[in-house]
């Protein structure tokens, strides 16, 4: 037989991958919004099924076993809390997020590094106090030497970002899709128009 078992005997409809359900904390918040909390249909049927989660939306399309017709699930919340952690992890893409995705020094959007506000090579410390977003060609431009030398300036001074001002921040980035199901669970703290 050619080709790969899988793609022989396996049948999975296209669009059934597409199908993501949102995860929400036992409180109705999502575990995160940026990226915002998802889990693949699969994983949310088995959870439903583990009776660790209860389904609150679902979607039109169902999948079926032998005995058991199932609708996807669209947004699903947790039985038990999980409690947000306090700290928030050194990484790339948090830095970023702390910076909202621009420059700290022109305020460009694309094309971002990072950089170390005071060089590492005259002791600086890859640390959130340290550390911006930056563009490439701000980044060359300023090189290894201090921003006195360069005549640059931040636009903000860099500091530890808590886990809530990284949760808030990212609620300005939402995904490129949102179901209309989810958007009641998305925004339900935001300020209503008068």
């Amino acid at each position: 037989m050619d080709g790969d078992f899988r793609t022989t005997f396996v049948r999975e409809p296209t669009n059934l991958r597409h199908h993501p359900a949102l995860v929400l904390n036992a409180d109705y918040r999502p575990l995160s919004y940026y990226p915002l909390s998802l889990w693949p249909w699969q994983e949310a049927i088995k959870a439903a099924w583990l009776d660790r989660v209860s389904i609150i939306a679902e979607y039109d399309e169902v999948v079926r076993s032998p005995s058991t017709e199932i609708r996807i699930p669209s947004v699903v919340v947790l039985k038990d809390y999980v409690k947000p952690q306090k700290r928030v992890a050194f990484t790339r893409f948090n830095l970023f997020l702390r910076d909202e995705f621009r420059c700290q020094y022109c305020g460009a959007k694309g094309d971002l590094t990072f950089d170390h506000v005071v060089p590492r090579a005259r002791g600086g410390r890859t640390s959130w106090e340290n550390v911006v977003a930056a563009c490439a060609p701000c980044n060359l431009r300023k090189g290894s030497r201090q921003l006195a030398q360069t005549g640059m300036s931040l636009r903000k001074p860099p500091r530890p970002p808590s886990a809530g001002e990284l949760m808030n921040m990212g609620r300005r980035f939402p995904p490129n899709y949102l179901h209309d199901s989810w958007v009641d669970y998305l925004y339900w703290d935001a300020e209503l128009e008068a």
